[in-house]
């Protein structure tokens, strides 16, 4: 019998990060690898432990954490609204869409010190820096979604004479919503690294300003444990994204082997 469920899965998931610490701690023992080019994970996890007791981390989390937030929740009501746009409105796709595409294409971190010289070193630049990378995800799947509707049921819908709005609330929409939220769950992890990225251009606080001062100063172990960090919050809010998928598009499993009810 196959094991299956939730706590299997999870047991499965935990041996295999115990796995990969071990080789890790293995592989610098064994190969004798230096501190400063990778250090061990006991040498992260003191690091980690004394970041945490100072305050520091935790001060230059809430920073980062904030930037995240407020950019993808920026660039999500953007894609959103322009997704819906260029899907029910053909003329904007012709028009529109193809400078929108340009845009994406334009390297994020090419415009982000044009960015920093226009608003400043302080949260603004990052957020916008971040929105604009968690724009296009929520944009792209939004305008699949609403395409993706059955032609049958938008065709019934017009020939009990519904209008635009009931087309869009009672077929598109909930069509789309599996596909919006796919476009989320891609955003809110991008946002982490826009986050970053703007940090890194210029930044007085936040995580990607600890991990530049302590490159500077060759503490490995410290940016290991600011990586682990920043994983831990992409998993977060990854996670808090497909809890909310889950009660809202109750309707779908994504289990892959079971129907939902089985």
């Amino acid at each position: 019998m196959r094991p299956s469920g939730r706590p299997f899965e999870l047991a499965l998931s935990v041996l295999l990060a115990v796995a990969f610490v071990g080789f890790w701690q293995w592989a610098v023992w064994f190969f004798a690898i230096p501190p400063i080019i990778i250090p061990s994970p006991w040498a992260v996890l003191l690091a980690l432990r004394d970041g945490l007791a100072s305050g520091e981390l935790l001060a230059h989390f809430w920073v980062t954490f904030g930037e995240v937030l407020m950019g993808f929740a920026t660039g999500a009501v953007f894609g959103l609204l322009w997704g819906i746009g260029v899907g029910l409105f053909p003329l904007m796709e012709r028009v529109v869409y193809p400078y929108i595409v340009a845009f994406q294409t334009v390297p994020k971190v090419a415009i982000a010190p044009i960015i920093v010289i226009w608003f400043g070193y302080g949260m603004t630049s990052k957020v916008i820096i971040t929105a604009t990378i968690a724009f296009f995800p929520v944009l792209a799947n939004t305008i699949v979604g609403l395409r993706a509707a059955p032609a049958d049921q938008v065709d019934l819908m017009i020939a009990l004479t519904a209008s635009r709005w009931q087309i869009f609330r009672m077929v598109r929409l909930p069509q789309a919503l599996s596909y919006i939220f796919v476009g989320l769950d891609v955003a809110i992890v991008l946002a982490v690294i826009g986050a970053i990225v703007g940090e890194f251009v210029g930044a007085q606080a936040g995580l990607g300003y600890l991990i530049l001062q302590r490159d500077f100063n060759l503490d490995m172990a410290g940016v290991f444990a600011i990586l682990v960090i920043l994983s831990a919050l992409g998993i977060g809010l990854h996670t808090l994204v497909t809890k909310v998928r889950r009660r809202v598009v109750f309707w779908m499993d994504d289990s892959g082997d079971r129907t939902i009810g089985a």
